[in-house]
């Protein structure tokens, strides 16, 4: 089962390449997604056992974070085949064999226990998205992927050094090192100190450099910019997502070994600095597709924010990982079609986008009241769970914080997107909008409206149970 989670979408990818057809190829892409759903609520109702002398297990984060991708995929798969009908003049043979070979990554990383593989994985997953942000074949998707890969690199080359410093840490006091996380967690007590507390700053920086939080998010606005709004909600949603499942996995290691008050402070710090550099850089926002990834940066500092309040915190700081998943895949999907019909992404060349894509201008704005943490929208419980831990257990500060940082957030996104929907339509006519480009956005909205109403109880247990599992401590 798990090795098949991680098969089935490398044969649909195979096979995409091997289809002659551009049409039947867009449509291996969600019948991939349907197979790889179906595979993937298996594993979480009868986890596997482990295989590979436990190199692959799903564990409690696994049972919540591998449903997630999937689900997510899932629905922005759905989305490809009516974009890809509407960008015929592309060759889409590539691109749809890149989108599969990305939820095998991303799948490989929610079931790696082993720190190396973990690490290939994820690196996999940079390999596989790179192909697609230069879909569109111009200069500025040009420069978007060589910023993305340098940069990126940069960033696993920190990862790959605190993974070496972790490993020295058990060495250093004459423990075997197997680079399982779980007998690094089981020897954290008798970790090296010192090469601990280095080799978590190493790894934050570098999974950080993939998650985007501040300083290291410059890639993601021109990434996201240049993207095709289904390959900027899989990257906001999907693979920001594995890199924080990297981050959380090391975090447990430290929270083994009783020794979380560094890493959840440089947590809190990086975390309100995202929030902070978000909510500056979206006021006065001339392009809304940019504006989009300050939001990512923004949500990715949330969660790091909930990891480092601790408690109730890590609760909603998973909650908010699926949370903001279904929220990008709304904003992406929704303002890729109006960035199609209006041949533009500048704010100030767009608007009345209600009038002239009412659907894709509705999805917007609704989107915009959901990932900004309004009721009844699942960001809401999540966020105020996040403020809840940071209040009750007498972090004041960090809650009048965080507050203030989110108010600023809606302010400068609020006044950005009334512009690109409100008012007359700067050109064009009513346009019809394909089903296919509108209601796997409408999903990922329905289930937004879900979770901040009721959450499920077989949710609610993994999430507790996952969130019991990275808290643990000796």
């Amino acid at each position: 089962m798990l090795l098949a989670l991680v098969l089935v979408p490398i044969a649909f990818a195979l096979a995409a390449l091997l289809v002659p057809g551009a049409r039947g190829r867009a449509w291996l892409v969600p019948a991939g997604a349907v197979v790889h759903a179906a595979l993937a609520a298996y594993a979480a109702i009868e986890p596997p056992p482990a295989m590979f002398e436990g190199w692959l297990d799903m564990g409690p984060l696994g049972r919540v974070i591998l449903p997630l991708i999937s689900a997510q995929f899932l629905a922005c798969a759905f989305y490809v085949p009516g974009y890809l009908a509407l960008r015929a003049e592309r060759a889409n043979r590539v691109f749809c064999a890149c989108l599969l070979a990305l939820l095998a990554s991303m799948s490989l990383v929610t079931v790696s226990h082993h720190l190396g593989l973990m690490w290939v994985a994820i690196e996999s997953a940079t390999l596989a998205t790179a192909p697609m942000i230069y879909f569109t074949r111009n200069q500025r998707s040009l420069e978007a992927i060589w910023k993305y890969l340098l940069i990126g690199s940069v960033g696993i080359a920190f990862a790959l050094f605190g993974s070496f410093f972790l490993a020295s840490a058990a060495l250093h006091k004459g423990l075997s090192s197997t680079l399982l996380f779980e007998d690094l967690v089981r020897d954290a007590p008798h970790l090296s100190k010192a090469w601990l507390h280095a080799a978590f700053v190493l790894l934050l920086v570098g999974y950080g450099t993939k998650i985007g939080l501040a300083p290291m998010h410059t890639w993601k606005p021109d990434v996201y910019g240049e993207s095709p709004g289904v390959v900027g909600a899989l990257l906001s949603g999907g693979v920001t997502t594995c890199a924080f499942v990297a981050l959380i996995r090391v975090l447990q290691i430290v929270n083994a070994a009783d020794d979380g008050e560094l890493a959840r402070t440089l947590l809190l710090v990086f975390g309100l600095l995202s929030i902070g550099v978000a909510g500056a850089f979206m006021i006065r926002q001339r392009d809304f597709k940019r504006m989009l990834a300050y939001s990512s940066v923004e949500h990715m500092g949330v969660v790091a924010v909930g990891l480092g309040v601790g408690g109730l915190g890590t609760y909603g700081a998973l909650l908010h990982l699926i949370n903001n998943s279904f929220g990008k895949g709304v904003l992406f999907m929704a303002a890729g079609n109006i960035h199609r019909v209006f041949g533009t992404k500048l704010v100030a060349e767009v608007g009345g986008a209600v009038r002239r894509v009412p659907a894709s201008g509705g999805l917007l704005l609704t989107g915009f009241f959901a990932i900004t943490g309004s009721p009844p929208f699942g960001l809401f419980i999540s966020e105020l769970a996040i403020l809840q831990a940071a209040f009750g257990s007498g972090q004041y500060w960090v809650g009048a914080t965080f507050l203030a940082l989110l108010a600023a957030v809606f302010i400068g996104m609020g006044a950005t997107v009334t512009r690109v929907v409100q008012g007359a339509p700067t050109a064009g006519v009513r346009e019809k909008e394909p089903l296919l480009t509108i209601l796997p956005a409408l999903a990922c909205l329905g289930v937004l409206l879900v979770l901040g109403i009721y959450i499920p109880h077989w949710l609610e247990d993994a999430l507790r149970h996952a969130a019991a599992f990275v808290e643990m401590s000796p």
